[in-house]
């Protein structure tokens, strides 16, 4: 039988940004998945606050090159690539001068978020939709960690609903206790109506706020995680409203059968269908 194939995403991972939860489950998730036979790729943004010489992140020429168009206007995406050998597991990196090298990961040295963490974030799954095609690699189910990674269902149900290279494809998102304060550019819909986004899905955004963005998605996505122990009461609603597959909080040594088995749940729409 052929291995399930699972995406896992993430607006930072450990060991290349500071222990978090969402940096820790991010590293972990693949390895429990892998531990039961699935196969497995994951990617990140390349900060620039990451020391590439530390972590040997070097190019993938062939991967890289490609333009994408964010809000007419055009970015050269490029793609690095480094090992975790503790986790036997490598991490692909999306990266861009425009919206990566600053020295910050998602708000800069006054803790006030980046303007155009909307466009970072498009830039960012947009970017690893095109890198797994090149690599010829077709994702069961792409698991998101990380508010940063929350529109991916936004393209999988939309833009990307057509391409052959993604039919069947499922999208899993882990809920945090983290959020951003500021709402998104108010233009963010008409970005991706440039997109080719339809009606569809444009008219749902209303509110771009970090709420906003999370009930969007949750009536997009084919699985919710409860990822933090705590979460907001407005998080706690959402996620209770929620008509997908879910699965609560089992603290951070969650364990590897239970993920698997929530995937192959997932998946299991796609094999009734």
């Amino acid at each position: 039988m052929e291995k399930k194939k699972i995406l896992f995403i993430s607006q930072e991972t450990h060991p290349f940004l500071p222990k978090s939860e969402i940096s820790e489950n991010a590293l972990l998730s693949p390895q429990l998945a892998q531990s039961e036979g699935k196969e497995i790729r994951a990617f990140m943004p390349r900060y620039g606050c990451i020391n590439e010489r530390r972590h040997q992140l070097h190019e993938v020429i062939r991967l890289s090159g490609q333009n994408l168009s964010i809000d007419d206007q055009d970015y050269p995406l490029i793609i690095k690539v480094a090992s975790v050998s503790s986790a036997r597991m490598q991490v692909y990196f999306i990266d861009n001068d425009e919206f990566f090298k600053r020295k910050f990961v998602t708000e800069d040295a006054d803790g006030k978020p980046f303007k155009d963490n909307d466009e970072r974030s498009m830039f960012f799954c947009r970017g690893v939709l095109e890198t797994v095609k090149k690599l010829g690699w077709r994702p069961d189910v792409i698991h998101c960690h990380g508010w940063f990674t929350a529109i991916m269902a936004l393209y999988i149900k939309g833009t990307y609903a057509k391409d052959p290279h993604f039919a069947g494809t499922k999208v899993v998102y882990s809920l945090y206790n983290n959020s951003f304060d500021t709402n998104w550019d108010k233009r963010f819909a008409e970005k991706l109506k440039f997109e080719g986004f339809e009606s569809d899905i444009l008219d749902g955004i209303t509110d771009t706020s970090c709420l906003g963005i999370t009930k969007l998605i949750s009536s997009h996505v084919d699985g919710l995680i409860m990822a933090s122990e705590t979460v907001s009461s407005e998080l706690q609603q959402i996620y209770d409203s929620a008509t997908c597959h879910k699965l609560p909080f089992e603290g951070e040594e969650k364990n590897a059968k239970t993920l698997s088995e929530f995937f192959d749940k997932v998946l299991e729409d796609s094999v009734l269908a």
